[in-house]
């Protein structure tokens, strides 16, 4: 009879030395949350943790204790081995040098030269006995990190922690529930049940907001008795609930407040698709020393202060001769269907569409047109 899957990870934590972490590309609240939680609980462990993940983290995490092994690529995860059979001649000496681009590994045996068919190279394993995904529905959510590494997870178990219902169980271990709010309520339910001792003050907190994140403040159709009872077990440890809200929702980087009004100023409205859009200069991001990865924020915002909202989208100039737009919608039946009528790419929820147009204006007003159509048959 099997083990559950609770049982089962701490088998391997308990023969693991070193664990690779793997969130999102552009992470959310829930899955910073959970890989920082799970970092610091791993230390206790006295295993060696890394998180990698590829692109932006938003400075609104700022406040949780950072991790001192961030990485945005798996480099030097395995070594590449020159193997020489050494029954008939022995290798006396082993040196380097490098000319330009050139790394040379100089051999000298023992007697005469060595023989090409006692030769070879390999691949060594890799140096992490255990990979942790966290609030990933499939491996091509890591993006870079998953495309550049193929290898890794096949040569490594895979633990999946995820609550999504698309999620494709691609683990060897699976901590999957449909029904949980959050990736952090189910790493937090898993450590309460395995090793209940060892969830402090820090790793509560970084627990805590993930899932205040994944619910907004307790506020989505998401936070279940469950959600609230696993938020009210961390904040008996120590995770000081008030203060995360504060950070999370109150304090917002200046960049960010400045690029939010800029977006404000030039709001418009839809009445007929429910579309609220903004587009933005190459001026506005310079002058609030923004960029366009703080986009996504930005439609967030635009979400939460347009109640009638449906759709919402954001406009800026991808290069001189071109315009991108990115869409968010509160249904996300809706953004499949924008992506295959217009023609663009989902990825975490946004749709991203290039135009080979300059006038972001004029852009913006085509696109509306295509929405209130589609929107409106």
């Amino acid at each position: 009879m099997s083990l559950p899957p609770q049982e089962q990870f701490k088998k391997f934590l308990e023969t693991s030395k070193e664990v690779l972490i793997l969130i999102p590309e552009n992470p959310s609240a829930d899955a910073v949350g959970s890989a920082w939680a799970l970092y610091y609980f791993l230390e206790k462990l006295s295993i060696l943790p890394a998180i990698a993940f590829s692109n932006h983290l938003s400075e609104k995490f700022s406040f949780l204790p950072r991790p001192e092994n961030l990485l945005s690529e798996i480099s030097g995860a395995r070594d590449f081995v020159l193997s020489f059979n050494t029954a008939e001649n022995k290798i006396i000496k082993v040196r380097h040098e490098e000319k330009g681009d050139i790394f040379n590994i100089l051999v000298t045996p023992e007697k005469g030269s060595v023989n090409p068919k006692d030769f070879s190279f390999i691949l060594a394993k890799f140096k992490y006995d255990l990979v942790i995904v966290i609030d990933c529905s499939d491996l091509e959510k890591l993006g870079k990190l998953y495309l550049e590494n193929t290898d890794l997870f096949f040569e490594v178990p895979v633990v999946n922690i995820d609550y999504k219902s698309d999620n494709d169980n691609f683990g060897q271990i699976n901590l999957t529930d449909i029904t949980a709010s959050s990736s952090c309520e189910i790493l937090a339910k898993t450590l309460e049940n395995i090793y209940p001792k060892l969830i402090d003050k820090k790793i509560a907190t970084c627990l805590l907001t993930g899932l205040i994140g994944a619910t907004d403040s307790f506020q989505k159709k998401n936070t279940t008795p469950k959600a609230l009872s696993t938020s009210a077990s961390l904040m008996d440890k120590g995770a000081n609930q008030q203060e995360i809200i504060r950070w999370m929702y109150k304090t917002q980087p200046l960049h960010i407040l400045k690029l939010w009004g800029r977006a404000m100023a030039k709001i418009n409205w839809d009445s007929e698709s429910k579309l609220v859009w903004s587009a933005l200069t190459v001026e506005d991001f310079v002058q609030s020393r923004s960029t366009s990865e703080d986009l996504p924020f930005i439609i967030s915002k635009l979400e939460e202060n347009y109640s009638e909202g449906k759709i919402f989208m954001a406009i800026y100039s991808d290069t001189p001769q071109s315009s991108m737009i990115l869409i968010k919608s509160t249904e996300p039946e809706i953004t499949e269907i924008l992506a295959t009528e217009i023609i663009g790419d989902i990825k975490h929820g946004f749709l991203k569409i290039r135009i080979e147009n300059p006038d972001i204006v004029g852009v913006g007003q085509i696109i509306a047109v295509k929405i209130r159509t589609l929107m409106t048959k």
